[in-house]
């Protein structure tokens, strides 16, 4: 477990990040800020034996209940889901922040803290979606852009990492979202296909590659993915990428299938990529590259996002009723969100 601090000066709430592999907690200030963090492994999927949810919950949060008993608590994330502490059924589309206050439900700690846990969002439909994590996320992107969603204009907010998600938000509101299992594809193809026999890890990223698998997959208009993926491997064996270069190459394939697939989807809502308010929240460095593959479509106006789950777990809180106060954003947070890829 890691942890960092500054001096304790009023708290109010600690918040938990709180997904499958890894836990991350905020001690909160009276005004949104954060004092302190912690982070563990002791996601759902990692939970300590025996002991499980409270164990993990009390490795990062015990010293702070210690010293503020009172506390309350609130968490986001697969904690809420089947195989959370308690599940937390989804809300539907549109969904605001009110909606997920009014889904929130509580589940007792050994401690005797009651742990307010945010609900996820599911889009129904022919092929439903879901989100768990990201819609708090969305909610503190939103508390800290006056801009985004405003004036009644439909906005975008992209998730990259394991599962990509883009989100469709107008006003305070998630309207439609869209999952691309872009970073566990590209896992599996790297390390469990032939694709991945000709490949070695580069010393650093090569974006002259990365740019290359872009610009594939944003010219092969319906050809799809089956149809250039096989590339990695072919350009390798005619000289045409070096083995350390095939990596990004194929990073660079996946992720201009997914934005040549966001373009597709947006377009039957009749809206445009190169058009959108645009927004990312993740690891900066794969932030970075999306931004770069955004370029390639014609949208260079995507800005990132930073600390939008501290700012989101804050903002349910106080429309919870949890602590008062406005809804202020997390100015000076302390700690980052990781997202694989």
């Amino acid at each position: 477990m890691t942890g960092s601090h500054s001096t304790f000066a009023e708290p109010a709430l600690i918040g938990l990040d709180w997904g499958t592999t890894s836990l991350r907690a905020y001690l909160f200030d009276a005004q949104g800020n954060v004092l302190a963090t912690r982070a563990s492994t002791a996601g759902i999927m990692n939970l300590p034996r025996p002991g499980g949810f409270d164990v993990a919950f009390e490795a990062v949060a015990a010293e702070w209940f210690e010293a503020f008993p009172d506390l309350p608590a609130i968490a986001a994330g697969m904690v809420g889901s089947a195989q959370g502490w308690r599940e937390a059924p989804y809300v539907d589309t549109p969904a605001t922040a009110r909606e997920l206050v009014a889904g929130i439900v509580d589940v007792a700690t050994a401690r005797g803290v009651v742990l307010h846990i945010v609900p996820g969002v599911i889009e129904r439909g022919e092929l439903p979606n879901v989100m768990r994590g990201e819609e708090t996320q969305i909610v503190g992107a939103l508390a800290s852009d006056a801009a985004l969603g405003a004036n009644g204009a439909a906005a975008l907010v992209g998730l990259p990492g394991t599962h990509a998600k883009w989100a469709v938000v107008r006003g305070e509101r998630i309207e439609a979202f869209h999952t691309f299992m872009t970073g566990e594809l590209f896992a599996a193809l790297r390390d469990h296909t032939i694709l991945g026999r000709t490949m070695t890890q580069p010393a650093k990223p090569d974006t002259e590659a990365f740019l290359r698998g872009v610009t594939v997959a944003k010219n092969a208009d319906h050809a799809g993915l089956l149809a250039t993926i096989f590339s990695t491997r072919t350009l390798g064996l005619t000289a045409q990428l070096k083995a350390d270069q095939q990596p990004d190459y194929l990073s660079g394939l996946l992720i201009g299938h997914e934005l040549a697939g966001l373009r597709a989807v947006l377009a039957a809502r009749g809206e445009g990529l190169e058009n959108e308010t645009l927004r990312l929240i993740g690891e900066p460095a794969l932030c970075e590259r999306y931004r770069l593959a955004l370029a390639e479509f014609g949208s260079a106006n995507a800005a990132i996002v930073e600390h939008a789950a501290e700012r989101g777990l804050w903002r349910i809180a106080v429309q919870a009723g949890l602590v008062g106060g406005a809804a202020a954003p997390a100015a000076n947070a302390v700690g980052t969100t990781d997202l694989g890829r």
